[in-house]
């Protein structure tokens, strides 16, 4: 069988493995992040995004983005993000747990995002005791439509939150593959463009489960450092997330990995786009592609032994999303081709 219903479906990138073997070699490291590679982290970070940063590893995505928004944001704040981020329909409602009851507000816009404007037009009730208070925007790089906001859509976005006193969380579950779907560098896409704190992700990119939660300044670090006693993410064996991330990082790997995953969504782009029964509903940017199928196919790929979401099952078609993987490969991408070629 081969997966291509998630990036999180893969295994580990050998380069991690063996960090995790080294670490688990070193019974004399300290626990609790006092430990050699927890210590290096905030080092290898700045210098990938050319500025000091404060850096937590965390073990999930979802720790990942509640932490930094709960630290940012009251309980009696206004979250804005996408109607499709992670945080409004993934999480279980975890960011409105964290924060206390903070309320999440979706906003509409095509293909993942939203715009300047939309944002602009949704805050509402600053300095009004009986409305939530406007107080940060959460925006998702690559998007859950597997689209990229380029610098200037992020920095139009940060404008408006600056002008209205809000914070800005990026969730980058898939951020490597935003920085190589832009060839932006990273600093570009995040601090320069205004993002106060990164949520940049490891696991669906090669690692065996590890998340790091970036900070572009020393705004409200202490409250996340007692948010993540308190919540319970501060890992007594946090060498393991540690050595996963300093792998991640070290030799580019994480770029590598990222650049896999896209060409081969690129590669499967390209062999599909001529297909008269298959139709596109987004631009493939990074490693994410949703299309329509007629459900003949997709019970024919199935049969073949691939396995997919299909995100909206219909008699006649369905909506059907793949995602590339580090692991991906030239062969699978073909062998899903020819089959739906047959079709």
């Amino acid at each position: 069988m081969t997966n291509f219903a998630s990036d999180n479906v893969t295994g580990v990138s050998p380069e991690i493995m063996d960090a995790l073997v080294c670490a688990n070699n070193h019974h004399a490291a300290m626990s609790y992040g006092a430990d050699q590679w927890t210590n290096s982290l905030s080092g290898k970070v700045s210098e990938i995004f050319e500025t000091d940063v404060t850096v937590f590893p965390v073990i999930s995505g979802t720790a990942a983005n509640v932490l930094p928004i709960a630290s940012l944001t009251p309980g009696y704040g206004t979250v804005y993000c996408h109607k499709e981020a992670h945080i409004n329909v993934d999480e279980c409602g975890a960011s409105e747990f964290y924060t206390g009851g903070a309320k999440l507000v979706p906003l509409a816009g095509e293909h993942g995002k939203f715009s300047d404007s939309t944002l602009e037009n949704a805050i509402f009730g600053r300095g009004v005791p009986r409305h939530t208070q406007p107080a940060l925007v959460s925006l998702t790089q690559t998007t859950e439509a597997g689209t990229l906001y380029q610098p200037d859509e992020i920095a139009a976005i940060t404008s408006v939150a600056r002008k209205n006193d809000l914070k800005v969380h990026m969730d980058g579950a898939r951020f490597a593959n935003a920085v190589v779907g832009t060839g932006c560098s990273p600093a570009d896409l995040t601090w320069r463009s205004g993002v106060d704190v990164l949520s940049f992700g490891a696991t669906k990119n090669g690692a065996m489960g590890a998340e790091l939660v970036v900070f572009f300044g020393q705004t409200n670090v202490k409250e996340l450092e007692n948010r993540r006693v308190r919540g319970g993410h501060f890992i007594s064996k946090m060498r393991f997330l540690s050595a996963q991330l300093t792998a991640y990082l070290d030799n580019d790997l994480w770029r590598q990995n990222a650049q896999q995953a896209n060409d081969m969504a690129q590669r499967m782009a390209r062999l599909l786009s001529d297909h008269s029964a298959i139709e596109f509903i987004h631009p493939v940017e990074a490693n994410i592609l949703f299309l329509t199928m007629p459900k003949a196919m997709v019970i024919s790929l199935k049969n073949a032994g691939f396995e997919f979401y299909e995100m909206v099952p219909g008699e006649e078609r369905s909506v059907v999303r793949l995602v590339m993987s580090f692991n991906s490969t030239q062969s699978d991408v073909d062998r899903f081709a020819a089959v739906a070629k047959e079709y």
